[in-house]
């Protein structure tokens, strides 16, 4: 497999009063060119923190990590990160907000060809209507469909997506996940995300990695998923195995959740 992403012999070490805590421990993946990939785990498993360290966020404490031939030594706009809160300016609008990395990102373009990127992200994501209200006047799904415009309109190498509807009601998220997949085939971006939710993992994923308990987290398994593109809800929910996948990945954390005393075996399995 030709490795656009290479996160190889990963190590991550923090310091705490009783001396060095290794939250993430020999931490390896490629992932493909144009490949949807989800990480999914209990709580405090580390996944978060391997995502912002491909972002450049984080300071590696051992490994590398290889972006398109390149080793990521800091952050940049050749990934476009999306968090759970999406970080906006409040004296701006949300086309400002998009406007702030398409000018750094695109400074050789004119001032009406920058305009038209934003634009065109926000009509995209469904904010052809309000890009120009400012974040208090949007609801949190609106804002978070202004951070995912974003991430795009930087037209990055990689996507990186932390938990991006964690925040959001049923309803809502199943629109911005559809929302995601039509940005992300339109532009075959390679994308990594963490997520909890297990049936999210599915619908949007080309593999899913499976993260061990911390400390010390590794990859614990990485489950393919061979759906059809595009997808459609209605498609996964009638095709069986959709169910052996789902309980594959429950199994998976279920066991996980015994090893945790005092954990609940739900903990992790969204519904």
């Amino acid at each position: 497999m030709k490795k656009f992403l290479d996160i190889s012999r990963l190590i991550k070490t923090f310091p705490t009063p009783k001396g060095p805590l290794t939250v993430v421990r020999d931490f390896d993946l490629g992932v493909k060119k144009g490949e949807f990939i989800t990480l999914i785990g209990h709580s405090g498993c580390g996944k978060s923190t391997v995502l912002s360290m491909v972002a450049g966020l984080t300071e590696l404490t051992e490994g590398v990590i290889i972006l398109a031939g390149k080793e990521v030594t800091e952050a940049g706009p050749d990934r476009g990160v999306v968090f759970q809160a999406p970080c906006l300016l409040p004296w701006y609008t949300a086309f400002e907000n998009v406007m702030l990395g398409v000018d750094q990102v695109y400074y050789t373009a004119t001032p009406l060809e920058r305009s038209q990127i934003a634009e065109y992200y926000l009509t995209i994501v469904g904010l052809g209507d309000s890009m120009h209200k400012r974040p208090a006047e949007l609801s949190q799904g609106m804002r978070q469909r202004c951070g995912i415009a974003r991430a795009f309109a930087l037209s990055p190498k990689m996507l990186l997506l932390d938990e991006p509807f964690g925040m959001l009601d049923s309803l809502t998220k199943y629109e911005l996940q559809d929302v995601l997949l039509d940005l992300w085939q339109r532009d075959q971006k390679t994308a990594l995300m963490v997520t909890h939710d297990v049936d999210e993992a599915l619908y949007l994923s080309d593999r899913v990695v499976m993260m061990t308990d911390g400390p010390e987290a590794t990859v614990g398994d990485i489950l393919e998923v061979n759906f059809p593109r595009p997808r459609t809800r209605k498609q996964l929910m009638e095709d069986p195995e959709y169910y052996r996948l789902r309980e594959h990945l429950i199994g998976f954390l279920e066991e996980r959740s015994h090893l945790r005393p005092g954990k609940p075996s739900t903990a992790a399995v969204a519904h």
